[in-house]
């Protein structure tokens, strides 16, 4: 069925897979529960099996494939849009919605591997950053869950190596006395600054 399947499953893809589960497992029958183990133990060594053999380069390509170019330099390729039964009207539509109605902006798009696609824009398209114009820019710091739904999420407190005491303190200053009241709350990694949400 293509790469595209390990993206998305559209419903004639679904379809196809129960189809061909249905057809390899009738004809199988089983008797008792030895068997049936036997059956699950076999294909969970395969998948590890098969896991651990694609960690090798060499067999790498044959168990996960490689990347395909299916545009390049704003030129799309037939050959691997039939090679990798990828439609055109899906093409287009996963360009424009990444924001690049033209092909002719896009110097490569590759389907990847996984099913997902890799749009590159060339150079004239691309959106300046601060990169682009040398400004230095300061780390903002990324939010960290440490309440969801009332909830303490006590994993992620040790991760910022705090505790609960000080997230009470902290949740007091800020005049929240009680968990019930707060529906979500963050922390900065960078400053320990608290981002509350009681949900109304």
């Amino acid at each position: 069925m293509g790469k595209t399947v390990l993206a998305q499953l559209t419903p004639p893809d679904l379809a196809a897979i129960v189809f061909l589960i249905t057809l390899s497992v009738s004809p199988l029958k089983v008797n008792g529960i030895g068997q049936a183990i036997i059956g699950i133990v076999t294909i969970v060594v395969m998948y590890l099996l098969l896991s651990k053999l694609s960690l090798f380069r060499l067999l790498n390509r044959l168990f996960i494939g490689h990347p395909s170019i299916l545009i390049k330099h704003g030129k799309i390729s037939k050959k691997e849009l039939r090679k990798t039964r990828f439609s055109l009207v899906e093409l287009l539509s996963a360009i424009r919605a990444a924001g690049y109605p033209n092909i002719q902006d896009l110097d490569y798009v590759i389907l990847e591997p996984n099913g997902n696609l890799s749009i590159l824009p060339n150079q004239a398209v691309v959106n300046l950053t601060p990169r682009h114009l040398n400004i230095e820019t300061d780390y903002q710091g990324l939010p960290i869950a440490i309440i969801v739904e009332g909830k303490i999420q006590h994993k992620n407190l040790r991760l910022i190596h705090k505790d609960e005491k000080w997230l009470q303190e902290a949740l007091e200053n800020k005049g929240f006395h009680q968990l019930n009241n707060i529906f979500y709350a963050a922390v900065s990694d960078k400053d320990h600054s608290l981002i509350i949400d009681t949900g109304n």
